[in-house]
């Protein structure tokens, strides 16, 4: 249930959400998100921003995305306070690394949310971090209030656009230096990320040490028709070169699970028995897209006329 809503921040828009019947929640740890239905087949993805410690409530931070496909346009309109949703237990595709030294946490306007449950759980930990907030402006940042109240209050680092030179973000500067107990959170948007990734391999970071989380990308899906098998009925089926997979697998009848919809959540991965996939997504590693033996269908192509799916 809905238990709070507050509008921070021009559109953004706070949510407490509590058992209905009172009881703890299940726990989670930092870095991890639940899926929320928006409606029914209509399921998205927000990070828990609040305390890992707390269990009494869960806190997301949404952001209404002038681009938005149904998702958090539907929550900035019906989500209210006493209102009862539909929720996943917490899932973590962005935890934070065992026996690291020092962390440096990266926010990038709403892509603060994952780094502030980070936070908290560092600091309940007694382990050693600085938590960077960028935003435009100070009047479009949401969670300011809590950050200046909270016990890590003094390992918060503003960064505005619109500040004065000395304050904004400086990579030479806040981007500690590399380390083998060291290691680099980011979240935002993808330019953003881009440039703090491409900083701090700069500076030295080794890729192992980096670690991000898109909250949403930009995905090519254009390309050559090819076709793809299922291996477990045989049957085959043509994906355009307007269509995705998951679109042309729904056409014939075969429904793939999808929440995303960008290569980012993993719902939708499949393992690849023959072919080369033709890897758009930010979910897989570069390792595991080398090896070539799963995909994301909701954006990925083939390199090969055709792909044999375990499907």
């Amino acid at each position: 249930m809905i238990a709070r809503r507050d509008e921070q921040a021009p559109g953004i828009v706070v949510l407490d959400l509590v058992d209905p019947d009172g009881g703890a929640l299940p726990s989670f740890e930092a870095g991890a998100h639940v899926d929320v239905e928006i409606s029914p087949g209509l399921v998205r993805q927000y990070s828990l921003c609040g305390n890992p410690a707390d269990r009494r409530v869960y806190r997301l931070g949404v952001l209404l995305d002038p681009t938005s496909r149904g998702g958090s346009a539907a929550i900035h309109a019906r989500f209210h306070e006493s209102s009862r949703i539909k929720i996943s237990p917490p899932l973590n595709l962005f935890p934070l690394a065992k026996d690291v030294r020092h962390s440096v946490l990266i926010g990038g306007g709403i892509g603060i949310t994952p780094l502030m449950a980070m936070a908290h759980q560092l600091h309940g930990a007694g382990r050693e971090f600085t938590l960077h907030y960028c935003a435009r402006a100070r009047d479009k940042a949401a969670f300011l209030t809590e950050l200046s109240e909270a016990g890590f209050r003094d390992r918060v680092r503003l960064h505005f656009d619109d500040g004065v030179p000395l304050q904004r973000f400086d990579p030479a500067r806040d981007i500690s230096q590399p380390a083998d107990d060291v290691h680099l959170y980011v979240c935002g948007p993808d330019g953003f990320m881009a440039w703090i990734i491409a900083e701090a391999q700069r500076l030295g970071y080794r890729e192992p040490h980096i670690h991000r989380e898109y909250f949403k990308t930009t995905v090519d899906r254009s390309g050559e028709a090819f076709d793809v098998v299922l291996s477990r009925s045989n049957r085959r089926v043509t994906v355009g070169a307007e269509s995705t997979i998951v679109a042309a697998l729904a056409d014939a009848g075969v429904k793939v699970t999808t929440s995303c919809e960008e290569g980012i959540c993993g719902t939708c991965l499949c393992t690849v028995l023959s072919g080369v996939p033709d890897h758009r997504d930010v979910y897989l590693t570069d390792e595991e897209k080398a090896a070539n033996d799963q995909m994301l269908l909701c954006c990925s192509r083939s390199k090969t006329p055709q792909l044999v799916l375990d499907l």
